[in-house]
């Protein structure tokens, strides 16, 4: 009984691979924005094909860590694609409410995705940072008072060199693409065709994670700054509440020895009074300027309001 069940299992398992494969296609080349109900449907379903066809992978246990990439079928090694897919349609999602945590979700596909290929050393490349690794690294690097120009000079190597693998990939899965799907090719060439698209998945994987970690920065940042310049006007930080006299000021600088008297007559009281009179000005002048501020604020929350994101930006939707 149980083998028949293993059989059942089998044959489902390049179905649900093939259907979700397809349904990411036709997502990527619609020309209908990528909100429309038709777009999402095939995401969500795509999605959940996928995430059968993983749960199928475990169950079988059909890669093992413990095994080399000559070990594993030429059929098989397409399904070490699964959570790259699962990764790019993920980014499709649109809800804006959910962004980050789809964002985080894609990340994660992406770097299991990665983290397989390079355990079985499908090509050389370089992991990303993981939750491990990323906080001690955003610090160091937020630590430097300059930008670390050779790592930038290398970065940009990596995208050329990158670049180049991917349109060489990409012409050689061109040349397979008729034989392998026909049939027609010869398990060797299989075996290649399957590991060109492992290869190329592996670039886009790499991009991906480059511009979700930039994406992810800007939406847990976005808010800081004003919600820490208002936390400055309403809260004890505000820069022109005073906490204490001219008089004071004086007096404590002079009992610790910080103005020592030495032939400077002490301020006056007329002297006391016009600096207060002064400081009041200044601070008068500081609300004026902050009220100004705080109103462009308002109105640019406003304006938010009744303009969502991507107003008026319309040319790549899609």
């Amino acid at each position: 009984m149980a083998a028949s069940e293993d059989e059942l299992l089998l044959p489902r398992l390049p179905e649900l691979f093939e259907t979700s494969k397809k349904l990411l296609e036709e997502v990527e080349v619609a020309t209908e924005p990528s909100g429309s109900r038709t777009i999402q449907d095939k995401v969500s379903k795509g999605l959940d094909l996928l995430a059968k066809a993983s749960g199928m992978l475990s169950e079988l246990d059909l890669f093992s860590r413990n095994e080399d990439l000559e070990e594993i079928a030429s059929t098989d090694l397409k399904y070490l694609m699964v959570p790259a897919l699962q990764g790019a349609l993920t980014m499709k999602q649109v809800n804006p409410s959910k962004r980050l945590d789809h964002l985080q979700q894609a990340r994660e596909h992406f770097i299991n995705f990665l983290t397989q290929c390079h355990c079985y050393h499908v090509a050389e490349f370089q992991l990303p940072q993981t939750k491990n690794n990323s906080a001690e690294n955003n610090t160091a690097s937020t630590s430097m008072a300059y930008p670390n120009l050779v790592a930038m000079a290398s970065q940009r190597q990596a995208k050329i060199e990158r670049y180049k693998q991917k349109k060489e990939v990409e012409h050689r899965l061109s040349a397979l693409k008729s034989a392998v799907e026909s049939g027609q090719a010869d398990d060797e060439r299989v075996r290649e065709y399957h590991l060109l698209h492992l290869r190329r998945w592996i670039g886009i994987s790499l991009e991906e994670i480059e511009s979700i970690d930039q994406e992810i920065k800007i939406l847990k940042e976005k808010d800081s700054p004003r919600e820490s310049w208002l936390r400055l006007v309403f809260g004890a930080g505000y820069p022109s509440l005073a906490t204490m006299t001219v008089s004071d000021w004086y007096d404590q600088h002079q009992k610790y020895g910080a103005l020592p008297d030495r032939g400077i007559a002490k301020p006056t009281s007329a002297d006391l009074k016009r600096a207060a009179e002064q400081q009041e000005d200044q601070e008068q002048k500081d609300d004026e300027g902050d009220e100004k501020t705080l109103q462009r604020l308002r109105e640019w929350d406003d304006w938010k309001d009744t303009h969502p994101r991507g107003y008026g930006n319309r040319q790549n939707m899609g």
